[in-house]
């Protein structure tokens, strides 16, 4: 088998060899002006509907404007395949912001390097203060979020304080900048159970447009650092597209070939995949492509059918409305009670944010509309927790 050499990234981290072509080989290679052109008629619809084993043209013809037509359709279909996978158990996480320090300049993004925001990364005392002002909501599984600073907030920050978060919680998640196999190879004997790593698009020219400064600037690096979490055996590997940045119909049929990617070649993890749209934040730009509530929900539904098994997330960034609407039908894992800047739970409640919230019920609430809902909230994610103390 032929070995396939992956990019340096910018900052200078060693490259990656792997075994089979990265995902960014397996993009440039792909005509997705073919499968957007694939004729989407009713039968056709109902045929991606119920396909066994649903391959990228069905997600395709699922998220046709013929589709959306069609939505109570795909709406119990969804619902009928999450039901059968997942029950009625509904995962519930909080995200802690660890840093609001960041190296890039990302024009949608209120910790963008040009922001004049006061900077802030948490110290061992602050950080435990938090995850303790968190365990206290209820929650036992934790995403750990940094803007991406590598010098800063890098691994020998993450040495320093994923150990000490490790005891408390029964999941640990990792949302930060890019980093090389052998890194999240340590960071997975660290204890970190899984990385979250959204590609926000995967269009070049609209990426470019967005990312001006920076490593984020490297589309490459970042389209194969999920190789690089496959590669070092992450337990579960997260994707995502931030909607409203580019055609989303365009970035979710990339995000579909990346999944089949990963599970292809690294099969022994597992996968999750969220959609957050653009949210008002400092200086930040307008969305380019308005994405409604009816096509968010087909988006879902969309994914929910190509791929039954998916843990698929939905954030605090979506109106109580559509969440408890959604939470029945597609979503297994919801964030509650977010705060979206470091200090926010407990040390600086006052700092500014990443992006504005819509939804702030608190875990406690979200646990009885989950039960009234005729749901199940999960605290504890007992597979990573078994046999730790």
């Amino acid at each position: 088998m032929s070995h396939h050499q992956a990019e340096t990234a910018t900052n200078g981290t060693a490259s990656t060899t792997f075994h089979h072509p990265p995902f960014s080989e397996v993009l440039a290679h792909t005509d997705f002006a073919a499968l957007q052109l694939v004729t989407a008629d009713k039968t056709r619809v109902l045929q991606a509907l119920y396909a066994k084993t649903p391959d990228l043209t069905d997600l395709a013809v699922l998220l046709s404007p013929q589709a959306k037509l069609m939505l109570p359709e795909l709406i119990a279909r969804a619902a009928e395949l999450t039901r059968q996978h997942f029950g009625a158990a509904r995962q519930l996480f909080a995200p802690l912001y660890m840093s609001n320090l960041c190296a890039n300049e990302c024009t949608y993004c209120g910790f963008s390097l040009s922001q004049a925001v006061k900077r802030r990364v948490l110290n061992s005392d602050e950080l435990m203060q938090e995850a303790m002002a968190v365990k206290s909501l209820g929650h036992d599984q934790l995403l750990l979020v940094t803007g991406e600073h590598e010098r800063k907030v890098g691994m020998a920050y993450f040495r320093r304080q994923i150990p000490l978060l490790r005891p408390l919680f029964s999941r640990l998640m990792l949302e930060v900048q890019p980093l090389s196999s052998i890194d999240y190879q340590e960071l997975k004997q660290l204890g970190v159970d899984t990385v979250l790593v959204y590609q926000e698009t995967y269009q070049p020219q609209a990426y470019q447009l967005y990312h001006l400064k920076g490593t984020k600037t490297d589309m490459r690096w970042r389209l194969d650092c999920p190789d690089r979490l496959g590669a070092a055996g992450l337990d579960k590997i997260g994707l995502g597209i931030l909607l409203g940045l580019a055609d989303w119909r365009l970035d979710a049929l990339a995000l579909g070939l990346h999944l089949r990617h990963l599970q292809q070649h690294y099969w022994r993890s597992q996968y999750s995949v969220a959609f957050p749209r653009l949210r008002p934040c400092n200086g930040g730009v307008e969305p380019a492509v308005l994405v409604g509530d009816a096509e968010l929900v087909q988006l879902y539904c969309a994914f929910r059918l190509f791929a039954p098994e998916l843990e698929l997330i939905l954030s605090t960034r979506e109106n109580a409305r559509l969440r408890d609407l959604l939470l029945p039908l597609v979503i297994t894992s919801l964030s509650a009670g977010s705060k979206t800047q470091p200090g926010g739970y407990q040390v600086a409640p006052e700092a500014l944010q990443q992006f504005s919230i819509d939804d702030e019920r608190s875990p406690a609430e979200m646990a009885k509309v989950l039960t009234s809902l005729g749901l199940q909230p999960v605290w504890t994610n007992w597979l990573p927790a078994f046999g730790r103390s």
